[in-house]
């Protein structure tokens, strides 16, 4: 819970960003959705945890694969967004990976 925050943090550092954390979208909540103030452009977030190093990737995955298979753009879609990245964020002690694609 830790990393989330300290991406939230970050995030809301930038004052034309709209953040939402824990945001209901789709077939439940996205750790993080951001609607920047370009009103085409949109990014879904969703944040995991791994128990060693060598698994960072595959938790990366598991992040886009949940992000897809739960609709979590669903939100921003609705509200006319069509260029809309995904990002798979994996913590692993004081190591992050991310992986990214458009949805």
């Amino acid at each position: 819970m830790a990393n989330h925050g300290l991406l939230l943090g970050l995030l809301r550092s930038e004052t034309e960003l709209l953040i939402l954390s824990n945001a209901e979208s789709g077939d439940g909540f996205c750790d993080i959705i951001v609607e920047p103030d370009d009103l085409d452009k949109g990014i879904v977030i969703e944040v995991k945890y791994a128990d060693s190093m060598d698994k960072l990737e595959k938790a990366c995955a598991a992040a886009l694969q949940q992000i897809e298979a739960r609709r979590y753009d669903e939100r921003l879609r609705n509200e006319g967004r069509t260029e809309i990245m995904a990002f798979g964020v994996a913590f692993c002690r004081k190591r992050c990976r991310v992986i990214c694609r458009a949805l």
